[in-house]
C-alpha cells in the first residue's frame, strides 16, 4: 500500500505546484509583455482612462455613434451572445424592436438600408467595432444633433476606418469608442 499512496502524494505536490504555481507565474510574466502589461489595452483621455478598446460599450446618446447591440447588456464579466436562433419569435421581436428604435433615432432611414450588425447582438455581446456602412448610416443624426456640417462627419469616420490585417484578412472596421472620442474632440 505505501508503494502506491506515497508516489501518489509526490506527483501531486509537483502538479500542484507545477499547475497552481508555476505556469500561473509563467503566463502573468507573458501577460507583463503585452500591449497594456496585462491589464487590457485601455484609452485614455487626459490621463483619465474612459474604456478599453477591445470591449464594446454602450452609448445612448444620439450625439454619439452607437455600436452592435449586446445581449449582455456590455458586461464584459458576462460575455455571451443570446444563443437565440433566427426563428426564435423572442429573437425576432427583439430585433424588430431594435430596428424601431434605430429609425426612431435615426429619421430618414429606411429598413431596408440599415445593416444587420446594426439590430443583431455579436457573438460575445462586446464588439467594439462596427463596419463603415454602420457608421455612415448614423453620420446625419451626429451631424445634425452636434450641428456639424455632415462632410466633416463622414471625414472623420473615413479617417478612423482601419484597415484589416494585410489589407486582406478581414472586413474594414471603425473602433466606436476611439470614433466617439475624436468626434468629442472636434471643434
Amino acid at each position: 500500500m505505501k508503494k502506491y499512496i506515497l508516489p501518489s502524494l509526490k506527483m501531486t505536490i509537483v502538479m500542484i505546484v507545477l499547475c497552481a504555481v508555476l505556469y500561473p507565474l509563467l503566463i502573468a510574466g507573458i501577460a507583463k509583455m503585452a500591449p497594456g502589461k496585462g491589464k487590457g489595452e485601455t484609452v485614455s483621455v487626459n490621463g483619465r482612462i474612459v474604456g478599453y478598446e477591445k470591449v464594446g460599450q454602450k452609448f445612448t446618446e444620439d450625439k454619439y455613434f452607437q455600436g452592435r447591440p449586446s445581449a449582455v447588456d456590455y458586461n464584459a464579466a458576462g460575455s455571451a451572445g443570446s444563443n437565440k436562433g433566427p426563428s426564435n419569435p423572442d429573437y425576432l421581436k427583439t430585433v424588430s424592436e431594435r430596428i424601431d428604435s434605430f429609425i426612431v433615432h435615426n429619421p430618414g432611414v429606411k429598413k431596408a438600408e440599415i445593416p444587420a450588425e446594426m439590430v443583431t447582438a455579436s457573438g460575445s455581446g462586446l464588439d467594439p467595432d462596427i463596419s463603415p456602412a454602420c457608421a455612415r448610416i448614423q453620420v446625419k443624426r451626429v451631424a445634425a444633433v452636434r450641428n456639424i456640417p455632415e462632410k466633416k462627419i463622414y471625414d472623420l469616420v473615413e479617417a478612423h476606418t482601419q484597415a484589416p490585417l494585410g489589407k486582406m484578412m478581414g472586413p474594414l472596421k471603425i473602433n466606436v469608442l476611439k470614433l466617439n472620442i475624436a468626434l468629442d474632440q472636434l471643434k
